[in-house]
C-alpha cells in the first residue's frame, strides 16, 4: 500500500521534523453523541470500567459478597434507619424478606409467603417518634417494620390504611409531611393523615389533569431550594411521560393545594425511575435522564439539557432493546461522587452500569457488575444480585475477580490537521500502587483496531523499613508515577491511543493522567 512520503526539508529549514506532545487522559468521559472526527481530545470513544475523576481516570473499585444463600434473585434492597442510629438492611428474593445486615449466610425469612420480590420502600417518623420501614409492590399488602417486627398492613392491622384496597398501594414517597401511595395501574394517589402511617386513606386522581391517559409511574416532592419550604412541589410522573405538578400544604383544600402545570417530557422507564438530587429531581425517560428544573423550563424539552446528553445515544438504544426488562435504576453514591444509571440488557444477569460522576458530570461504562437493584445503608453502596447481596466499591477485584478495563480516547490530529505523521513512542503517565499491566493499539483515521501490544513498565519497589530512604522510598499505600516510553509505530493524520489494563492486588489502583506522543511530521497527502 502506497503512503505519503514524510516531508525532507532543506537542513536550512526552521520547520521541525519531529514533535512531542502531551494529551491529558479522557477526563471528558464517555461521548456517543458527536462525531469520532470532531470530538474534543479529552473524551472518549469508549471507557469501560474507568471511571472519568476530576483530574484523571481511575480503573473503578470493585465489590465482595456480603450476604448470601438467599435462594432467588434479589431484586429489592431496603434500608431500616432509626433516629437513634440503628441500621438495618433488608433483601426481598423470591417470596421472602431476608435481614442482610451482616455479613455472611442469611438466616431465616423474617417475611415469607409474597407474591414477588419487586417492592419499593420508604423511611418515615409517625407523631409518635416511632420510626417505620414502609414496603410497598402493589400486589401484596403491604409490611412496616419498627425496628423489632414486621407488621402486615390491612383496615384492621395496628397501624391500619382505611378506605382504600391496601394491596393495590404501590411506590411510596412523601411530601409535606405526608406518605403518599400510587394505586397499582391506576391515575390514583393516595394520602395519609400528616405525619401518620396509617389511617384514612384520601384519593387524588389525575384524571381529567393529564391528557394522555396511562398510569402514574412514580411521585415525588420537588424541592426548588434544597431544603424544605413553601415552594417544595408535589409531583407525579405517568407511563405516557407527562409530569404533572402541585404546589400547596393541604391536599384536602384547593385554596392550600393547587396545580401548577402539566409538561410531557417523555415515557419513563422502570419502575425506579426517579432519585432525588440535591434539590432537584431526576427522572429516567427514553429520551434520557432529565433534572426537574430544566426539564420543565419551557413547553418542549430540549434533548441537550438532558444530564445524558453525551451518552444519550447509548441510552437510546438501550431503552429501544432493554426497556421492558426489569431492574432499570437511577442511584446515587456520594461517597464515590456517583450517579449511576443500571441497565438491565437481560433479566437477573448481564446488566451494566453508567456511572457520573456528579462533580464533572462525564460518565464512564461498568461492565461485569450483574446488579438487580441498589441501596445506600450508612454511606456504603450494595447491590442484589443471584441469590446474594454484594457490597460495592470496597475493594480492589470483582468479588474474586480481576478487573479488566479498557479506554480508547477521542482521536486527535496535534494541532496539524490534514498532514501525516509517523508516531514512533507513547508515554502514557499513570499513578499506581503496583507494577500495571497494559496491552495497548494506536489507532489512526478513525479506524478501530483492537489492543495488540504489551506495554513494559519498570517495576515498582517499595520501601523497606530501617532501609530505605527516608521521604524518598516508596511505602505500601503510596501511588507512584509511572513514565516509561513505549515503542507504539503507526502512521496517519489523527491518532487515538487504546489501552487496556487488569487490575487486581497488584496494583490495586490504577489512575491515568495524561499521555506523551513522540511523532515525526509528513507532508499534506
Amino acid at each position: 500500500m502506497r503512503q505519503a512520503a514524510l516531508l525532507k526539508q532543506p537542513r536550512n529549514s526552521r520547520r521541525k521534523l519531529s514533535g512531542q506532545v502531551s494529551l491529558t487522559s479522557p477526563v471528558g468521559g464517555l461521548n456517543s453523541r458527536d462525531s469520532i472526527a470532531d470530538m474534543k481530545p479529552e473524551d472518549a470513544i469508549q471507557m469501560d470500567n474507568w471511571f472519568p475523576q476530576t483530574s484523571d481516570i481511575r480503573v473503578r473499585r470493585g465489590y465482595s459478597s456480603h450476604a448470601t444463600g438467599l435462594g432467588a434473585q434479589v431484586q429489592s434492597l431496603m434500608a431500616y434507619n432509626k433516629s437513634d442510629g440503628t441500621q438495618k438492611l433488608y433483601a426481598a428474593a423470591g417470596s421472602s424478606f431476608f435481614n442482610v445486615t451482616s455479613a455472611g449466610a442469611v438466616g431465616s425469612a423474617e417475611v415469607t409467603s409474597l407474591t414477588n420480590a419487586k417492592w419499593q420502600h420508604i423511611n418515615y417518623m409517625d407523631s409518635s417518634g416511632t420510626n417505620w420501614l414502609c414496603c410497598f409492590n402493589g400486589t401484596d399488602q403491604p409490611r412496616y417494620h419498627n425496628g423489632s417486627t414486621w407488621i402486615t398492613i390491612t383496615a384492621s392491622s395496628t397501624p391500619a390504611i382505611t378506605n382504600v384496597t391496601t394491596s393495590l398501594l404501590d411506590k411510596p414517597f412523601t411530601h409535606k409531611r405526608r406518605l403518599w401511595t400510587v394505586e397499582k395501574n391506576s391515575l390514583s394517589c393516595w394520602y395519609l393523615p400528616a405525619d401518620g402511617v396509617g389511617g384514612a386513606a384520601v384519593e387524588i386522581n389525575l384524571n381529567g389533569i393529564v391528557k394522555r391517559g396511562g398510569k402514574i409511574i412514580a411521585g415525588g416532592a420537588w424541592t426548588i431550594d434544597a431544603g424544605e419550604g413553601l415552594d417544595d412541589y408535589w409531583v407525579a410522573i405517568t407511563s405516557e411521560g407527562e409530569v404533572v405538578v402541585f404546589e400547596g400544604t393541604d391536599p384536602a383544600a384547593a385554596a392550600t393545594f393547587s396545580l401548577v402545570g402539566v409538561w410531557h417530557i417523555g415515557e419513563p422507564i422502570g419502575d425506579r425511575p426517579m432519585v432525588k438530587y440535591g434539590g432537584d429531581l431526576l427522572i429516567l425517560t427514553k429520551q434520557g435522564v432529565y433534572p426537574m428544573s430544566k426539564a420543565l423550563a419551557s413547553s418542549d424539552v430540549a434533548p441537550n439539557v438532558a444530564i445524558t446528553d453525551k451518552i444519550q445515544s447509548d441510552v437510546s438504544n438501550a431503552s429501544v432493546l432493554y426497556s421492558g426488562n426489569f431492574g432499570w435504576q437511577l442511584f446515587l453514591f456520594p461517597q464515590a461522587e456517583m450517579l449511576l444509571l443500571n441497565i438491565p440488557e437481560k433479566v437477573g444477569s448481564g446488566q451494566i452500569q453508567y456511572a457520573m460522576n456528579t462533580l464533572t458530570g462525564a460518565w464512564g461504562r461498568f461492565t461485569n457488575i450483574e446488579a438487580n437493584c441498589w441501596e445506600l445503608f450508612g454511606s456504603d453502596a450494595y447491590f442484589g444480585g443471584d441469590e446474594k447481596v454484594f457490597k460495592f466499591w470496597n475493594q480492589d477485584k470483582d468479588d474474586t475477580s480481576n478487573i479488566d478495563a479498557e479506554a480508547k480516547q477521542a482521536f486527535s490530529y496535534f494541532g496539524s490537521r490534514g498532514l501525516i505523521k509517523h508516531f514512533k513512542m507513547i508515554r502514557p503517565i499513570l499513578l499506581a500502587n503496583g507494577t500495571p499491566s497494559f496491552s495497548a493499539a494506536l489507532n489512526v483515521d478513525y479506524e478501530d483496531v483492537p489492543v495488540n501490544a504489551s506495554l513494559t513498565f519498570s517495576p515498582i519497589v517499595g520501601g523497606l523499613w530501617d532501609a530505605a530512604r527516608w521521604d524518598a522510598g516508596l511505602w505500601g499505600g503510596d501511588l507512584a508515577v509511572i513514565r516509561d516510553w513505549q515503542t507504539l509505530v503507526a502512521v496517519g493524520t489523527a491518532a487515538a491511543l487504546r489501552l487496556q489494563s487488569q487490575s487486581g492486588g497488584n496494583p490495586n489502583e490504577l489512575r491515568w493522567e495524561a499521555t506523551d506522543f513522540l511523532y515525526e511530521v509528513g507532508d499534506v497527502l
